[in-house]
């Protein structure tokens, strides 16, 4: 990188740090850890009392039961318009152990991901979950949805990003995420029948379609409201409504391949939720659709490849991919996404390879430390097989460890009757037997939870050369 682009990109980070100045909000950090140590606490506490060490159980439980939650209630992340940072005593105090990183500066954010989780399901909606990963310069921060405070945390920080950074389910939260009283309203305005009155309706949406399509001709300033709508409807949701807003604008722009491309996801959605092949072919159908509407558009093609692979459909994927760099250029997407594709092959290789395009094609400086922290990793496993077994044993080990934290949890509970009757019906021996098994278990859960916590960092190649 020259002079010229350096300066470049010093500009625009510095662009950035001023736009996000004196914006400050807060989001509580998902209390899933401190649940799991009042958990354990409280178990602590009720073996202390059934031992007959009174003040000791009545100790453990009233310090658990006081300062957990006040921690928890503390443990925030903070966004001040330069930098995320985890907030509380105990990130301060475990980053003072183990000398990491608790702050995050704008500038240094290398990839941001988002999952959903089908939290509830009523009627024809799902009511989703989402939690959002940020990375960058060796530290994760992670917050999930549950309130306006995660939707104000979305709409200040992602916005100041570059695409590249973001993956497609985060792209859609920042354009689409939006209070659900006032998506219903805009529904409700447009004329939207609600999800019952619509649920019968969507085996008719080709034939639709087809009938109507020169009936609304002359509406063409109707479609980007009902697009809007329409994913801000998906993003809450609200999937029926979502997909009958969608079919309304594909009535007056049927060849537009970013619409197909977002209602083809609703309808998979959908597909998925009434478990309906017939209509997840016709999600596919409509996938094929976009790409051959957006045959020139390398960004819309980028992202159909990522969501075949997301899927799936990794032969799809791949074809796409090799599509737009060959016909329409290269582009960071498009070698991250070839990259995968090549990992999931384990073509060490290719994967390299594309690694390497990747960084020769980023636009930002966080782009550039992440593929090539990525092409050097992945090097160093192609040229050490020493490396490379080491690296593997770690990973099969960690899916071991994953496995039996389930086991010993499950055994642990299934214990926990065992106490109930054991105190019920003062059966020393039953109770006995219980609390012994479900400490044990408990003991050798929270191991592994550490233990699987410390599998999930890669081995430092540094460390190699250390003991040689």
């Amino acid at each position: 990188m020259n002079d010229l682009e350096k300066l470049k990109t010093l500009k625009a980070e510095a662009e950035i740090v001023e736009q996000t100045r004196g914006e400050h909000v807060s989001i509580r950090v998902s209390p899933h850890g401190y649940l799991t140590v009042l958990f354990l606490a409280t178990f602590a506490a009720g073996q202390l009392f059934y031992l007959e060490i009174d003040v000791a159980g009545f100790v453990v439980l009233a310090l658990a039961w006081f300062f957990i939650p006040l921690f928890a209630m503390n443990d925030k992340i903070a966004f001040d318009g330069r930098r995320l940072e985890r907030t509380g005593l105990m990130p301060r105090l475990w980053a003072w152990f183990n000398a990491s990183r608790r702050r995050l500066k704008l500038s240094d954010i290398e990839q941001v991901e988002t999952h959903s989780i089908r939290a509830l399901r009523r009627g024809g909606n799902l009511y989703y979950r989402y939690r959002t990963v940020i990375r960058g310069r060796g530290i994760s921060i992670a917050f999930a949805s549950g309130g306006d405070d995660y939707r104000n945390l979305i709409k200040t920080i992602l916005p100041k990003l570059d695409d590249s950074l973001l993956d497609t389910r985060s792209i859609e939260l920042r354009d689409h995420l939006g209070d659900i009283k006032e998506i219903l309203t805009k529904a409700e305005f447009s004329r939207i029948p609600s999800s019952d009155v619509l649920l019968s309706s969507f085996r008719g949406v080709k034939r639709s379609l087809r009938q109507n399509a020169v009936t609304v001709h002359g509406e063409e300033d109707k479609a980007d409201d009902l697009r809007q709508l329409g994913n801000e409807l998906r993003v809450a949701g609200q999937l029926p409504r979502a997909l009958e807003a969608f079919r309304r604008a594909l009535l007056i722009r049927p060849r537009d391949g970013w619409l197909l491309f977002e209602f083809a996801r609703c309808l998979h959605a959908f597909a998925g939720m009434r478990r309906e092949p017939k209509l997840e072919r016709r999600a596919y159908a409509a996938l094929r659709l976009s790409a051959r509407h957006g045959a020139t558009d390398g960004e819309l093609l980028a992202r159909i490849g990522e969501w075949y692979f997301q899927i799936g459909e990794v032969t799809r994927a791949g074809k796409l991919f090799q599509f737009v760099r060959d016909r329409l250029g290269e582009s960071f997407r498009t070698a991250l996404g070839l990259a995968e594709l090549a990992l999931s092959e384990g073509k060490i290789a290719h994967v390299i390879h594309h690694f390497a395009a990747a960084h020769r094609l980023a636009s930002t400086s966080a782009l550039r430390r992440r593929s090539k922290t990525e092409t050097d990793y992945f090097s160093r496993l192609n040229d050490d097989e020493e490396y490379m077994e080491m690296e593997i044993g770690r990973v099969n080990l960690l899916e071991t460890v994953e496995g039996s934290k389930k086991t010993a949890l499950r055994i642990a509970i299934l214990a926990f009757p065992a106490i109930m009757i054991g105190v019920l019906f003062e059966d020393n021996l039953i109770a006995n037997i219980g609390w012994a098994v479900s400490t044990v278990s408990l003991l050798i859960w929270t191991g592994l939870i550490v233990t699987a916590k410390m599998l999930a960092q890669r081995i430092p190649y540094e460390l190699m050369n250390d003991e040689d």
